[in-house]
């Protein structure tokens, strides 16, 4: 066990009501020698009381710490904290802007939104809007809905009526027929891959 010796300074201390005292305790030895450690406390402790807890910087040493208390607490230590969500920053897919996927060949085609889908906020491209619609699609555990405010709301105050949580386009209505076309399309896709199959 490592042997640490100490300095104390004891004074009235000005800037405190009467009765309170500073005491400066200086390290003499140890890992952490020539630190100094200041400790506020009223009215008149035995010397005995006055031995500080025995404190290493380094994590190698682990050594307890004694906690003195000179008076009660009033202040509610028992916190209580709920399931903490990191913010959501406003428009991050702004940062994306002007980036395209590349191969060796160069540039990979550009994919563009359907017409009933519309992009919504402050100098928003095609672009951006498809990045924050994919990644909606790919990261939100909540449907994908779109923006519920007003266009004109939005337009006029974007950062109180937007929602980060939806991506960066008005709000969308899925039809039946949009759900038949689209099984139309995924049946053609499916008969194309099965000639490819039996061609190969």
């Amino acid at each position: 066990m490592m042997n640490i010796s100490i300095e104390k300074k004891r004074s009235d201390c000005a800037a405190l009501p009467k009765g309170w005292q500073r005491e400066e305790v200086i390290r003499k030895s140890g890992l952490s020698a020539g630190k100094v450690d200041v400790y506020y406390y009223r009215g008149v402790r035995s010397d005995a009381s006055l031995v500080p807890p025995i404190r290493q910087t380094a994590s190698i040493f682990k050594q307890p710490v004694t906690v003195y208390k000179t008076q009660e607490s009033k202040v509610k230590t028992d916190l209580k904290h709920g399931t903490q969500e990191k913010p959501k920053q406003l428009f991050w897919e702004k940062r994306l802007e002007g980036l395209t996927a590349c191969d060796a060949n160069g540039v990979i085609g550009t994919t563009s939104l359907p017409k009933y889908i519309k992009s919504l906020g402050p100098y928003i491209s095609d672009a951006t809007t498809i990045q924050s619609l994919a990644t909606a699609l790919h990261v939100s555990s909540q449907p994908i809905t779109g923006q519920s405010g007003s266009k004109q709301t939005i337009m006029e105050s974007p950062g109180v009526f937007l929602n980060p949580d939806q991506p960066l386009i008005a709000a969308v209505t899925i039809t039946k027929d949009d759900l038949r076309r689209q099984e139309e399309r995924v049946k053609r896709a499916r008969l194309r891959l099965q000639e490819a199959l039996a061609v190969a």
